[in-house]
């Protein structure tokens, strides 16, 4: 069982899918790259995030829970969709959950971007690089968005068109933040983005 750690749902449990096929974020995990994007943010409330390779919707209900306007939820396994589905239901966030039962590598163009992506593809695959230059190409990344992609911690994302924001370790996993290169920010902007991570 997880558990939400703050916002509208705190403390509510999540079931998990059985066996080995997901991997859902460790509640720590969760709580660091919740802590890296909110003090990037500043708050989730009115966003819209994709959350990929959702597993049981862990991160993307997290968001939900602290304010986000919608969330699209993409999964392929369909052990996982079952909870997935059972969790949405369960905090009955249907209006606001978007479940798209395909993998994150077939997804088409996008329709318009997000502004929060959550990227936690299997470890030691490069399936969060694929994706990411995949959705690139494909318009689902706008120069505002904030993009996470986790993997484990001896892996390094090696990715072009992007900026490297911040890299943090926690446990097994290591949280990399980042947004399209050349993203025309403000100033301003610039002075928060090269902070060291929160």
């Amino acid at each position: 069982m997880l558990r939400i750690i703050a916002g509208e749902w705190r403390g509510r449990k999540l079931k998990t899918p059985a066996g080995d096929t997901t991997r859902p974020t460790a509640d720590r995990t969760r709580e660091t790259l919740f802590s890296m994007l909110t003090s990037r943010l500043g708050s989730f409330e009115e966003l819209s995030v994709l959350d990929l390779f959702a597993g049981s919707g862990a991160l993307g209900i997290e968001a939900l829970s602290r304010g986000a306007a919608k969330c699209v939820f993409v999964e392929q396994d369909r052990a996982a969709i079952d909870v997935l589905r059972a969790n949405i239901r369960s905090l009955e966030a249907e209006e606001r959950a978007e479940i798209r039962p395909s993998s994150a590598l077939t997804l088409g163009p996008a329709l318009k971007p997000f502004d929060v992506v959550l990227i936690d593809p299997p470890y030691a695959t490069g399936a969060g690089a694929v994706a990411l230059d995949k959705l690139k190409r494909l318009g689902w990344f706008a120069p505002s968005t904030w993009i996470s992609v986790e993997t484990g911690k001896s892996e390094k994302l090696e990715v072009s068109g992007f900026e490297i924001d911040a890299e943090r370790v926690v446990g097994k996993a290591r949280l990399t933040l980042l947004r399209l290169a050349g993203d025309g920010a403000s100033p301003q902007d610039h002075q928060q983005i090269q902070t060291p991570e929160a």
